[in-house]
């Protein structure tokens, strides 16, 4: 196995956690908080919007099973990268799009996928792409939470769409 990993920031991260737990080659998933001043801080201090950091994932694959450039382009198709410090009516500095880096031999194909979503999307993208700094992990009741409530009304209305759309535009890589 080629265990990889890269950290990603595309809104709230119960979304892009709910969408890379059916990806076939993911290994695991864990939400965070990264990029930010503070080392460790909770759920509040990030919500705050003064600590700094987004609210992301950090998705560990099998770059046997699935390419850096699989995962990204998975990314880009369920978030939107064109809303500065928002994703729907989530707002703020926590709920930034970027991409962080766990090594710098990641930043080649990083800046391919980017320079492709820029083209997509009419050079409106605004997704920062940065070394990883100040990661922490999210608060245990925040690890799987779509799973564990998807009746709940922000992952019934939210969540599930971004998991569907998923499902219809990457068949190949819902895992079996």
């Amino acid at each position: 196995m080629n265990e990889q990993a890269i950290t990603l920031g595309g809104g709230c991260f119960w979304c892009l956690e709910a969408v890379y737990e059916l990806v076939d080659g993911v290994r695991a998933v864990e939400n965070g908080y990264s990029n930010g001043q503070l080392a460790n801080p909770s759920y509040e201090q990030v919500c705050s919007g003064t600590s700094g950091h987004a609210e992301v994932v950090r998705v560990s694959f099998d770059a046997d099973r699935i390419s850096l450039r699989e995962v990204l382009e998975i990314f880009f198709h369920i978030h939107d990268p064109t809303t500065l410090n928002r994703q729907g009516n989530d707002a703020g500095p926590q709920y930034r799009s970027g991409i962080y880096l766990h090594d710098m031999t990641q930043e080649a194909v990083a800046r391919e996928v980017l320079a492709e979503a820029q083209a997509a999307h009419g050079g409106r993208v605004v997704t920062e792409l940065q070394p990883l700094a100040n990661y922490s992990r999210a608060e245990a009741y925040h690890q799987h939470y779509f799973a564990k409530h998807p009746g709940q009304g922000y992952c019934a209305a939210v969540v599930a769409p971004k998991v569907e759309k998923f499902r219809r535009t990457f068949k190949a890589r819902v895992r079996g």
